[in-house]
């Protein structure tokens, strides 16, 4: 187990940012920088023993913070947050007290707005024990950040075992009462980036999701996916329905998890390399997201060349009393735990 730390670019304003390799005995890195809390990279080897990276993101500072990326972001590999996914109209209400957050997904405020966690600075804190390397990164969201009340102190412990699991340890206390949903949003493609993902095999265990309205705000509906294209709970290729929906898959599944265990979210799988990767949360929910807008950059990326699976809360739940709460009051801690098992099959 080791961990690597070199200068990854600078900021606008001048800060320093960094790149941290994570590298087990089993030949898996993982790449974190502490701008945005941005997962740049991870490789691991196919059946073949050969190495790639398998999730979408860049190698330099200076192509997160290009004008190019930033005018069609997808949030590639970041952390999203005070509140990720989307709030309908940007309308909060907290303890009485209505709060306006800034509209930037339709009508809709998405990933924390204008200036979220993921185009911040995190205090960057390196960690290596026996049976894991890990970083931890901190930010304090001051009060009115973003339009979003309290003083939150948030810290993120990424943990890379040798037992060639990623988890993802979020925490957080305010002062006032506010409300919080993090996610990281790495989109993986477990070919390398040869293909797109409509080859890949999914499986989501649930058969239930939260009902979207047309700018993919909940209803408040909770519907069975049996035998809709929605429906990963056998698994299937994300190709073999997308082709029926007009912009592919964006929706938020119901993980059956009241009591906030860790359970099997869901795998996704690539035959040809023989890769998988494996999700677990205590989260009530996960996002489907299969990058219909994805921009292409050169010839880099574009529409469905990585999937994202969003560990999380649902949508819009400081509007919607009946969904598993996001608010957070002072004298409470937000923990949320997300591991990522990667394997390799040599059959």
């Amino acid at each position: 187990m080791n961990i690597k730390k070199e200068i990854f670019g600078r900021c606008p304003k001048g800060e320093t940012v960094f790149l941290y390799t994570l590298v087990n005995p089993n030949g898996i890195s993982v790449k974190i920088t502490n701008y945005g809390a941005i997962i740049t990279d991870i490789e691991m080897a196919d059946k073949l023993g050969k190495k790639e990276n398998i999730v979408l993101g860049f190698s330099t500072l200076e192509e997160y913070l290009s004008a190019e990326y930033l005018a069609n972001y997808p949030y590639l590999g970041a952390v999203c947050g005070r509140y990720c996914n989307r709030i309908a109209g940007g309308k909060l209400n907290v303890e009485g007290v209505n709060y306006q957050l800034f509209i930037n997904n339709g009508p809709n405020h998405l990933h924390g707005g204008q200036t979220g966690f993921d185009k911040m600075v995190w205090s960057p804190k390196t960690i290596e024990m026996p049976d894991f390397v890990g970083l931890e990164l901190k930010y304090r969201s001051v009060h009115l950040e973003e339009n979003y009340p309290g003083n939150l102190d948030i810290s993120i412990l990424y943990k890379l075992s040798h037992k060639n699991e990623l988890t993802i340890e979020y925490k957080a206390v305010t002062d006032r009462t506010t409300v919080v949903n993090l996610t990281n949003h790495t989109y993986f493609n477990l070919n390398g980036g040869k293909e797109n993902i409509f080859n890949h095999k999914l499986h989501i265990n649930s058969k239930k999701r939260t009902v979207n309205d047309s700018t993919l705000i909940p209803t408040g509906e909770i519907a069975e996916v049996t035998s809709t294209p929605f429906d990963f709970s056998t698994t299937k290729s994300v190709g073999a329905e997308i082709g029926t929906l007009p912009d592919g898959y964006d929706l938020n599944y119901v993980l059956d998890n009241p009591d906030h265990k860790m359970v099997f979210a869901g795998k996704l799988s690539d035959e040809q390399t023989g890769r998988s990767v494996s999700v677990f949360t205590n989260e009530p929910g996960i996002q489907l997201y299969t990058g219909y807008y994805i921009p292409a950059l050169g010839n880099r990326f574009g529409r469905y060349s990585g999937l994202a699976l969003e560990t999380q809360h649902y949508p819009d739940s400081p509007n919607h009393p009946e969904f598993p709460t996001t608010f957070l009051h002072p004298g409470e801690t937000y923990k949320s735990k997300t591991t990522y098992t990667f394997e390799t099959s040599h059959s």
